[in-house]
């Protein structure tokens, strides 16, 4: 089996959760690498990976064909760029970058070093976001005429990260942070808008980073969509809400990967990993083709972050497409971009010409 060789570029939780999990139990990778600047905690559960006190020592003195930019947001830009011009592969952590400009950048310098580059969107892995692509797909609801998508928490205090949380940080906030991943799930199963209006600001106040947006987009065939995200939500909103001419389909957001993961899981390629819901997750209610109506409460699969990486493997060995590449995640920035000038304007943005 062909090994390939990583180099992770920080072990904080992206990579102590989301990262070097996965790259311990897949056997085509091998986590040559660790950046860590000053303690040395990845020793005890990776006693084989070499450890680093900078990005810059990793990509001149390890071995490693590919490397994962798991940094805060503000970096994204400088280690990609750095990655690239050594001659490595990339994983960049979503946000892909702080603005349409960086990542336009980034990916005409792996285009022009015929290297690979892949944004991680690993909530298109998600159990409730694959229920929903699913429920689509076969057609029950009609065609869609309003659909909503919500990540709330509640999280009133600020997080001790300051490159989330400071106002004065181009790339900090909800925005970036959360609204890449609804962003993402958008545009994966409607593609890309024609215009939007938004409302992004601060909950907690102007001395910190946006935690509140809302974001509606337009469709051509009369297709609303809403993404919205809160800290200061105590009760859970469904997370998907899907409304066609035919039926509406109500989605909780079940997926516990993180939360597992966090715990201590060990990620594998079975589904069953996660612990198994107890009871359903979503509501069905559609016309048949007899025009009666059905309503079924409805259960959904294991998602699993692992085939992330499996497709990540399947591309470099054997040339299948690449996951999320950053070329297509171009277009997700474009909307941060948008939201941000809709709200500060009060006004609707157009896309046709982005």
């Amino acid at each position: 089996m062909q090994l390939v060789k990583v180099g992770i570029c920080a072990f904080g939780m992206s990579g102590k959760v989301f990262h070097a999990p996965f790259l311990k139990e897949h056997p085509g990778f091998f986590m040559s690498a660790i950046v860590e600047r000053s303690k040395e905690e990845s020793k005890s559960k990776y006693p084989e990976t070499v450890i680093f006190r900078s990005v810059e020592e990793m990509l001149q003195n390890a071995d490693i064909d590919l490397v994962v930019v798991n940094t805060p947001v503000q970096t994204h830009f400088e280690y990609v760029k750095m990655a690239l011009e050594a001659g490595k592969n990339v994983i960049v952590e979503k946000p892909f970058t702080i603005d349409v400009s960086e990542a336009e950048a980034l990916v005409k310098l792996a285009q022009e070093k015929n290297l690979f580059l892949s944004v991680y969107q690993n909530r298109r892995f998600d159990r409730d976001y694959l229920q929903v692509q699913k429920i689509i797909e076969a057609g029950k609801l009609g065609n869609l005429k309003e659909v909503e998508i919500r990540f709330d928490r509640f999280r009133t205090e600020p997080s001790a990260k300051e490159h989330k949380e400071n106002p004065k940080l181009r790339g900090s906030g909800s925005l970036h942070d959360l609204g890449s991943h609804l962003i993402d799930q958008d545009t994966q199963l409607f593609g890309f808008p024609d215009k939007l209006f938004a409302n992004v600001f601060s909950m907690k106040g102007p001395d910190f980073a946006n935690d509140y947006f809302e974001l509606l987009l337009y469709y051509k065939n009369h297709l609303r969509v809403r993404l919205k995200s809160s800290v200061f939500s105590k009760e859970a909103h469904y997370a998907y809400i899907l409304h066609g001419d035919k039926g509406s389909f109500l989605q909780e957001r079940t997926d516990d990967q993180e939360k597992e993961l966090v715990s201590g899981a060990i990620p594998s390629f079975n589904e069953d990993w996660t612990k198994p819901l107890t009871e359903p997750d979503g509501i069905l209610n559609y016309l048949t083709e007899n025009s009666d109506t059905e309503r079924i409460l409805t259960s959904s699969e294991p998602g699993n972050y692992m085939n992330y990486y499996q497709q990540i493997y399947e591309h470099i060995v054997f040339g299948y497409p690449l996951p999320s590449p950053a070329a297509e995640i171009i277009q997700n920035m474009k909307i941060i971009e948008a939201a941000l000038e809709s709200s500060k304007e009060g006004k609707v943005v157009g896309l046709k010409d982005c």
